[in-house]
């Protein structure tokens, strides 16, 4: 069976390190690659048997080929330290990986733990995330943000879920968005994507109604209520920002 490596990047990750390690354990390497830390999370590292490297930040997509590149077994298993794998996870990846299959890859359900419960409904469930694979087929999309592995041959899809816990409160998932918008309006714009009045009045209505109404986000009850209508004001923020880099760029040309 094909050995894995784990590997996580890491920047002040101390309150979730260890336990996003210690659901690691089964696996044939941990390998944490560091930006500069300074709560200890790269000593905690160590401390729960992981190789630690450190490097400066060069992106989410570029560190985490870094620490590919630098794992010592070809079939990778990203995850963040915000992110658990069960035991069940852990199971279904070995007996997946024990099988003789041409997959390069496999994507996992995530499920995100907010306001008291697991979201099972809105865009946020099932989360589907290649994470697992094999380096050699494999690589991650140069991407600012929702960074993804793009994989060259056939993907499988596991079962049992991933575990995220992604936000402490409603401030900490504002804050996250704020800075997530403004990463992707700048891929967007890198992208040649523009932004105008009906981006803005069609798009976060449509969020809202896919999340909360399509994607079942009622059944989650207020929490539901809550993240339909904070993905919907994520998709405004985003094309917001887009429109004032345009304007921007368009006042720079004037000038």
């Amino acid at each position: 069976m094909p050995r894995v490596s784990a590997t996580v990047i890491t920047l002040n990750e101390a309150p979730h390190i260890r336990e996003c390690l210690a659901s690691l354990a089964w696996a044939d390497e941990i390998l944490v690659v560091d930006s500069g830390s300074t709560d200890g999370t790269p000593d905690l590292a160590r401390i729960a048997g992981a190789r630690v490297l450190t490097r400066d930040w060069p992106g989410y997509a570029a560190q985490k080929d870094f620490a590919a590149s630098e794992a010592t077994h070809d079939w990778i298993l990203s995850i963040d330290a915000d992110e658990r794998v069960t035991p069940e996870l852990a199971i279904e990846i070995r007996r997946a990986l024990d099988q003789p299959s041409d997959r390069v890859g496999y994507r996992l359900p995530r499920i995100t733990f907010h306001l008291g419960r697991w979201i099972r409904h809105t865009d946020w469930h099932p989360d589907y995330q290649l994470r697992l694979y094999d380096r050699r087929h494999a690589n991650w999309a140069k991407r600012r943000v929702h960074e993804s592995v793009t994989a060259r041959g056939p993907v499988g899809q596991l079962s049992s879920d991933l575990q995220h816990y992604a936000y402490r409160d409603i401030a900490h998932h504002y804050e996250t968005m704020q800075r997530y918008t403004t990463l992707a309006a700048t891929q967007m714009a890198s992208e040649g994507r523009t932004a105008g009045p009906f981006s803005l009045l069609l798009h976060p209505p449509a969020a809202f109604l896919r999340n909360y109404v399509l994607k079942g986000g009622f059944l989650d009850g207020m929490p539901g209520l809550i993240i339909s209508a904070m993905n919907a004001h994520y998709v405004f923020m985003k094309f917001a920002k887009l429109w004032a880099l345009q304007a921007a760029i368009d006042g720079a040309k004037r000038d």
